[in-house]
């Protein structure tokens, strides 16, 4: 490790097991995606042989440096970003998840766990990702956590120290536009990045306690290296220009979803005298 982030042996050796297993040569550096502080927040809150579901969780890189800790993990995605479907990646990811330990489940097929299975659901670089509210896919989540248990989200920081250079610049604070023209398909990037307030209302509008909402960097591979440790050092002052928001919040004893607003809570929300005005 460079000293970017501080890890201890148990880490280390966590870190280096996943490296050595994971199919695809140089898709990560653990000191610069993130995996190191993911990993240590929910030491912090679980302890190992928790149960923890990572909603989103792609080829399992994050998820098995948790199970290479002696947390029991299970993965779930629907494997259908471009890079998952080409070559034997799907196969590769799977192959991976087995050795690891993991319990992996494709959307496409697999059914999630009962209700009330885990100690923790954890979603990383997902929400942005939706184009629609994520309260119908956090609500069912949540019912698979224990009272007590916990919501462990990453999201990117739509306001960090990178992009407000960039908009300074003339530049755009969105994803490159070549990539989204070119994009096969239907659009996977990002569609809505957070802010701190962001998160905070999402527990809010979830029925959740916030236990823990910080800045943190996830996405350090962005900044050229040659940069790396003067960035580090102006953020380290003003977390709230870091790269990513992390919210850990808690599911309260006798948690009940609240699916939609009543009309008298939408027209305080809103200003409007019903959903129909929004159509005009």
């Amino acid at each position: 490790m460079q000293g970017y982030i501080k890890a201890d042996a148990e880490m280390e050796r966590a870190v280096a097991q996943v490296i050595d297993a994971f199919p695809f040569g140089g898709y990560f550096d653990p000191e610069l995606g993130g995996h190191i502080t993911l990993a240590q927040t929910v030491q912090r809150f679980l302890g190992p042989g928790s149960r923890i579901l990572d909603f989103g969780a792609g080829p399992a890189d994050k998820t098995a440096v948790l199970a290479a800790l002696g947390y029991r993990c299970t993965a779930v995605d629907d494997l259908q970003d471009e890079w998952h479907k080409r070559g034997r990646a799907r196969e590769l990811i799977l192959d991976f998840a087995e050795k690891m330990g993991i319990e992996y489940i494709q959307l496409d097929g697999g059914a999630l766990p009962s209700a009330g299975t885990f100690d923790m659901v954890m979603l990383h670089d997902v929400l942005e990702h939706l184009h629609d509210s994520p309260r119908d896919l956090l609500n069912g989540l949540l019912e698979r956590v224990r009272d007590g248990g916990y919501l462990f989200v990453t999201v990117p920081n739509h306001v960090n120290l990178r992009k407000r250079f960039d908009v300074l610049r003339g530049r755009t604070s969105h994803p490159q536009y070549e990539l989204y023209y070119w994009y096969p398909g239907n659009w996977r990037g990002h569609v809505r990045e957070y802010t701190e307030g962001d998160c905070v209302a999402l527990a809010k509008a979830l029925r959740l306690q916030v236990r823990e909402v910080r800045g943190t960097h996830h996405m350090l591979c962005k900044v050229p290296r040659r940069f790396l440790r003067a960035y580090l050092a102006a953020s380290r002052f003003v977390p709230s220009t870091r790269d990513t928001w992390s919210m850990v919040a808690q599911k309260p004893p006798g948690w009940v979803a609240k699916p939609e607003l009543d009309d008298s809570e939408f027209r305080r929300l809103t200003g409007l005298k019903s959903w129909g005005e929004l159509a005009h």
